[in-house]
């Protein structure tokens, strides 16, 4: 599944499959500025933070073009407005900034160089990025897989698949790779209140896979696993501290801790795009604070009381003691994290 993020050089846009509406409908998104590309970000037509970046990188280009058209000889002033606006979009997901920042880089390494020129070398780095993030999940999957065993049931929350990147996955990654070396393996996929994007996104891509899926309520997590019906957890993130803390999808840090308590080892898969070496714990990584309608309405119908507030936190933070390990396309991080980020990602 790679054809969820389309890029047309005829058309001048980005063309996105609309995550909103899946599973019902296979509809696209199109967007020919930069604004598109916020509101398709905002609002979840993409998500996941490796689709984000990917797309963020192809909306770095379309800013270029915008820039170009709206402020001509002005272009660089324009585009820095844009790119910020960009940058911003969603707090949380720090492959958004890692980007932009790296489109910027391109553009500091092409020295002082026409808007034309500039346009060429973004698109071609746009598509390496995209095409790089399909290989980055193969590899990660291979290292995430030699933490799973023939037999497994893994249960996974949120959706961290081909949807949420340019392709295969990063904690579903590891669930394909594991398939594909033979192994039986089973997927409980949480359905992952309120924007339930295991039971519309995880479900959908699995099944379509021919791999064995079952929803599950999200409370359901202890008792699943109290009996036995768990035997790993791998999840996706949306940035990693230096230390190992990892933020996902609200309701992970709840299933990392029913995990500790039940002995199930809880896995984090993850690009080293999506570490945050400038921040030393998940104490310093941002909480995006959602629109109440996700939580107020299923649809168009109305489920809580007029008038009564929501809090509806879009991630939480997991902290890295409950981590068993880290899968990234450099390999499979252990405890010490620090110690191993430092090694196999950088430093700061």
């Amino acid at each position: 599944m790679t054809d969820h993020i389309q890029f047309s050089l005829e058309k001048q846009a980005l063309v996105l499959l609309d995550q909103r509406i899946l599973p019902n409908r296979e509809e696209y998104f199109t967007c020919s500025t930069t604004e598109d590309v916020i509101y398709a970000l905002q609002t979840m037509v993409v998500r996941g933070a490796p689709a984000i970046g990917v797309t963020a990188a192809y909306g770095c280009w379309l800013a270029l073009r915008q820039a170009m058209a709206q402020a001509g000889p002005g272009w660089r002033v324009r585009l820095d407005e844009l790119l910020r606006n960009l940058e911003n979009a969603r707090p949380t997901a720090v492959n958004l900034r890692w980007a932009v920042e790296l489109m910027r880089a391109e553009a500091k390494a092409a020295g002082d160089i026409g808007a034309d020129a500039l346009s060429e070398r973004w698109l071609a780095k746009a598509k390496a990025v995209h095409a790089e993030d399909i290989e980055i999940n193969k590899a990660m999957g291979r290292f995430g897989a030699e933490a799973i065993e023939d037999g497994d049931t893994v249960m996974t929350h949120c959706n961290a698949g081909a949807l949420a990147t340019a392709g295969y996955g990063t904690a579903l990654g590891v669930i394909r790779a594991a398939v594909e070396q033979g192994k039986r393996i089973k997927v409980i996929a949480n359905e992952t209140r309120p924007f339930l994007q295991g039971a519309r996104l995880t479900a959908y891509e699995l099944a379509r896979d021919g791999i064995d899926v079952t929803v599950a309520c999200d409370n359901a997590v202890g008792h699943l696993m109290k009996k036995g019906m768990v035997q790993k957890v791998v999840v996706g993130a949306d940035r990693i501290a230096a230390n190992g803390d990892a933020a996902n999808k609200i309701g992970t840090y709840t299933v990392a801790l029913a995990a500790k308590a039940h002995g199930v080892p809880f896995y984090v898969a993850a690009p080293a795009s999506t570490f945050d070496l400038r921040i030393t714990s998940g104490e310093e990584i941002p909480i995006e604070n959602r629109t109440p309608r996700e939580v107020t309405h299923i649809g168009e119908h109305q489920i809580t009381p007029e008038g009564v507030p929501v809090l509806n936190y879009a991630f939480d933070v997991t902290p890295a003691e409950l981590i068993a390990g880290i899968a990234t396309e450099r390999g499979l991080l252990r405890a010490p994290y620090g110690r191993a980020i430092k090694e196999k990602i950088g430093s700061a």
